[in-house]
């Protein structure tokens, strides 16, 4: 994809946000990741690890790696499929969470989340599945295409969804979902949605995450990232929104925080580019001014 600039224009529910760049090529090559994991589509760091996944068309296996970037294992996960595993997130007890809503062509009825313990992940211990209230055609219309999701965090009991629009006539929008993290097929909850830009190459969401702390929420796209302070409780679009450009281009697909500061990001291996591990932190991309 290319990738052109434009500036974010955030259209939150009853606040005001204010809008940083930066300017800052700041990226960290860790490593390449291995030949066979081409479509990598989420990474997150928990028991001092990192965890992969590959998308649709890819086997089940979850790829752990040291924060150094050394290759510990290739595990395969049992008795499910991989029909469209978009994003990994995990908590604090120890448990991973695969995101198999990827819904490209908005036409799914069956998404779904699968929880495993981060010290065997072979074996889902529980499936949640659940759907958009809002969506009534299956597929939805061209003007409608908003249910196809990439990015999604854990968060006190609670997943939130950041919804990644393939809408024709793409202006941006992103909608918010919360789903309860327990077993069950529950309506996701629309918490509000907001606009980034016009320009689908630059300003589709592709993966989430929040820090160690909670105080601070980044999404990913292909060369900026999205950062969300401030905000209060669950209310994320409450916070304010500063856009921090990457000065990289490539098919940006992972984000998770190594620590409060320090962010890895993962990217599709296209051609002869991409397929890496960087780490980047934060206070190298926040404007200064």
């Amino acid at each position: 994809m290319r990738i052109f600039s434009c500036y974010i224009f955030l259209y939150l529910i009853s606040i005001s946000c204010i809008e940083k760049t930066a300017s800052h090529d700041a990226l960290e090559k860790v490593m390449k990741f291995p030949n066979t994991m081409e479509e990598i589509s989420g990474i997150t760091y928990t028991e001092n690890l990192i965890f992969s996944i590959q998308d649709s068309g890819n086997s089940t296996a979850i790829f752990t790696f040291t924060a150094l970037g050394e290759f510990v294992n290739e595990t395969k996960v049992e008795a499910i499929e991989n029909i469209d595993w978009e994003a990994i997130t995990s908590d604090s007890n120890g448990n991973l969470y695969i995101g198999d809503f990827g819904n490209n062509a908005n036409d799914r009825r069956d998404l779904a989340i699968y929880k495993l313990k981060a010290s065997t992940h072979n074996k889902v211990s529980e499936k949640i599945t659940f759907y958009y209230p809002e969506q009534t055609d299956f597929p939805a219309k061209k003007r409608d295409k908003l249910y196809d999701c990439e990015a999604f965090i854990y968060y006190q009991n609670a997943f939130y969804l950041f919804t990644k629009n393939r809408s024709k006539g793409f202006d941006g929008t992103t909608l918010l979902y919360k789903i309860p993290a327990i077993k069950g097929n529950h309506p996701a909850q629309l918490m509000g949605k907001f606009k980034t830009c016009s320009n689908y190459n630059s300003c589709v969401v592709t993966d989430a995450a929040i820090s160690p702390d909670g105080k601070q929420l980044v999404l990913l796209g292909h060369d900026r990232i999205w950062l969300i302070d401030d905000f209060l409780g669950d209310n994320f679009i409450s916070g304010n929104f500063s856009v921090l450009e990457l000065k990289h281009y490539s098919q940006k697909e992972g984000i998770c925080f190594l620590d409060n500061q320090t962010l890895l990001i993962a990217d599709e291996k296209s051609k002869k580019t991409g397929g890496n591990l960087y780490a980047v932190k934060l206070a190298s991309l926040k404007n200064t001014h």
